[in-house]
């Protein structure tokens, strides 16, 4: 059985949007990350991808839930409402909208993707939940060198008591960008 693995970008101090709601600081290297070959491993080992409404929205959905987004799998959008329209997708890239919380998304995904990892690509609230609910295996971070000084704090509203990490591996997945991951110790 695969893994259920969150994952964010964060500036040095902690950020993982600015105080705009933008991200871009934090993938001025995408298309270097997107070759990378961790990257593209990580798209391979992927069965399932769990993201949440605000992730969904941040850019029109009916421009990037097509042929070109990584993530040709289905993915489950954690929300309250789901949208009266929403992409189509083809034969592999498919939207579910999980009205009923973090766990239900989870176990729907991990049946989905069978033997393959589930990624929980964000935001915030949905790592959050899903680190609470002790439901994820690894958590991987990329650390960006820019400093935001404000904006969307990824590691607010955790139960630290909760949750021991320990650290399985660094790199620099690209010249700007350092990859850590920690396993989740249960």
């Amino acid at each position: 059985m695969g893994k259920v693995i969150a994952g964010m970008s964060m500036s040095l101090d902690g950020y993982i949007n600015d105080s705009k709601g933008s991200v871009e600081k934090l993938y001025s290297d995408f298309s270097e990350l997107h070759d990378a070959p961790t990257f593209q491993e990580m798209i391979k080992n992927t069965g399932a991808a769990i993201m949440g409404r605000h992730v969904y929205e941040m850019a029109d959905p009916f421009m990037w839930a097509n042929e070109t987004y990584e993530f040709q799998t289905p993915i489950f959008v954690l929300t309250h409402t789901p949208p009266a329209k929403y992409p189509k997708g083809n034969d592999r890239l498919t939207f579910t909208f999980v009205t009923d919380g973090i766990e239900s998304a989870i176990s729907q995904a991990k049946k989905t993707a069978s033997d393959k990892d589930v990624q929980v690509i964000g935001g915030a609230s949905t790592v959050q939940q899903c680190l609470n609910a002790g439901l994820c295996d690894e958590l991987q971070i990329d650390i960006m060198p820019v400093l935001l000084g404000k904006g969307l704090k990824l590691f607010e509203n955790i139960d630290t008591d909760k949750i021991k990490l320990e650290r399985t591996k660094i790199e620099e997945t690209t010249p700007v960008r350092t990859s850590m991951t920690f396993r989740l110790v249960k």
